[in-house]
């Protein structure tokens, strides 16, 4: 019999059940292990989660992005310091290439010009940018003028400015994909560390789009669909991009019935949207329409196939003629991933199908710039959180990030020093073919649930707030037979590279946390 004093002891206890540990990718991931020994190797079995010190996952997440972020700033020196400023292939050369600072003076800022409602010289009457992006570069110009100068300095200025404040939006994407799988923290460094993301984060503004779309993730993780829809807006308000985040929830929410949620966040995100626009489409609607306008004239332009293909064939091809293909191969693309999410054995996890969307408008749009890798990379690391393949699509994407601007430097040299077209066009293919990788591996895991790393665990869909554990109220195809689609990981043994859980060595990848 206990004692009275043991007795009282356990009666102070009460009988909670103690929240699931992090999943460790060191634990679980051979990459992710074999990188760690750079730093002393995995976290052993006893190591602290340090909930009450400094060094939380999610700060150091945050603190890697910084760090890297730095790195990116860092590579950029030489045209910051002047081949911004003395003639145009240097630049190349140096692959530290930015629209900031050619913008500053192109755009107007310089003069003092408003975004929208005054025009500016030449041939680009009005900004091309969205309304909350155009918001942006006009605060930062301001922000520049307190600093005066002359020459090239108010340049420079403006380039330093701007990349101080989307810093702040890289650490906020680090800290939303850290947050968004709750026990699955780490898997932001696959963000953090993405050399791909120090290389593209200053060319232009698109990580103010990333980040209020990471911050939308969150949100609608969190079950948050008002703060979702209206944060998918604001994103939609930077960057075109976003509002396709729609049309998988749009899926998702009709194979899980809750189509009260995507109408309640349609509905936000137009309210936000309409919010920033319309005081500019009401007193400046010739400024306002310019992104629209200038996207249906672009012609193809670099990084994409539609480019490979004038290239080898010697011949234009009418730019209306292009938007009518590419968008008829989004439609078909987008009604292939529909069909799959509905007709998946599990219904597939929101970022999945989100990388999957988002990746198809970039793959068939007829410009692939070298900064839209920048839309995928938080997508990527909730979608696929494996290292192996992480690593080999940002290897695709460096090698072309050195491609194109080694071609721009042959293109504008005198003496021709660089990479010429059909190695640039080995550069455009490969990081084509690296995107389609990454597609592919996604949707085997859809197809096969139990290879998804992220529902190992036993997991649905941690990212997937009012969609996750959901049941399916309707589904296509062998999905619709309950033995196959109810069977979840939590009832059978988890498999990890092919081991079951508990037979593999301490040290190696292995599923316990």
């Amino acid at each position: 019999m206990p004692s009275a004093e043991e007795t009282s002891v356990y009666e102070e206890k009460p009988d909670v059940r103690p929240e699931a540990p992090d999943v460790r990718p060191t634990r679980r991931d051979r990459i992710a292990a074999a990188g760690s020994e750079l730093i002393g190797g995995p976290a052993g079995r006893w190591a602290s989660r340090s909930e009450g010190g400094p060094l939380t996952p999610v700060r150091v997440v945050a603190l890697v992005a910084i760090g890297m972020f730095a790195l990116g700033m860092v590579q950029k020196l030489p045209c910051y310091n002047w081949a911004w400023f003395r003639g145009t292939s240097s630049q190349y050369t140096h692959a530290c290439y930015s629209d900031i600072p050619h913008l500053f003076v192109g755009r107007g800022f310089s003069e003092g010009l408003i975004p929208y409602f005054d025009r500016l010289p030449g041939d680009m009457e009005y900004l091309e940018y969205p309304v909350l992006t155009g918001l942006f570069m006009q605060v930062a110009s301001w922000i520049g003028r307190l600093g005066g100068g002359s020459g090239q300095a108010p340049q420079q200025m403006y380039w330093m400015i701007n990349a101080g404040l989307l810093m702040i939006c890289a650490a906020v994407i680090a800290v939303c994909v850290a947050r968004t799988h709750r026990r699955r923290p780490w898997d932001a460094l696959l963000v953090a560390l993405a050399p791909a993301f120090a290389l593209t984060a200053t060319i232009n503004w698109d990580l103010l789009a990333v980040a209020l779309t990471a911050a939308a993730m969150l949100m609608w993780s969190r079950g948050r669909v008002v703060a979702f829809g209206v944060l998918i807006g604001l994103a939609t308000a930077a960057k075109l991009y976003p509002v396709l985040l729609l049309g998988p929830l749009l899926v998702l929410c009709w194979r899980a019935g809750k189509w009260r949620e995507f109408i309640t966040a349609t509905l936000g995100a137009a309210a936000a949207w309409l919010v920033v626009n319309l005081p500019v489409m009401l007193f400046a609607p010739e400024g306002w329409k310019k992104f629209y306008t200038f996207s249906q004239e672009r012609q193809v332009d670099f990084g994409s196939f539609w480019l490979i293909i004038t290239q080898r064939t010697g011949e234009s091809i009418d730019v209306e003629n292009v938007n009518t293909y590419a968008t008829l191969l989004m439609i078909v693309a987008c009604a292939g991933i529909g069909l799959l999410t509905l007709r998946a054995p599990r219904r597939p996890r929101f970022a999945q199908v989100a990388f999957l969307v988002v990746a198809a408008f970039i793959l068939t749009n007829k410009v692939y710039s070298p900064q839209y890798v920048l839309w995928l990379i938080p997508l990527a690391a909730l979608a696929r959180p494996r290292w192996r393949d992480f690593l080999i699509w940002q290897a695709c994407e460096v090698m072309y990030y050195l491609g194109i601007w080694m071609y721009l430097a042959y293109t504008t040299s005198p003496k021709h020093q660089g990479l010429p077209q059909e190695g640039y066009q080995l550069a455009i293919a490969l990081h084509l073919l690296g995107t389609l990788y990454l597609c592919a591996v996604i949707v085997r895991d859809i197809l096969m649930p139990e290879r998804d790393g992220v529902r190992q665990d036993g997991s649905d869909d941690p990212g997937g707030g009012v969609l996750d554990g959901a049941p399916d109220a309707f589904v296509l195809g062998p999905a619709a037979h309950p033995p196959r689609h109810a069977a979840h990981a939590e009832e059978g043994p988890r498999v990890e590279w092919g081991v079951q859980a508990g037979s593999g060595p301490e040290t190696g990848p292995h599923p316990s946390v």
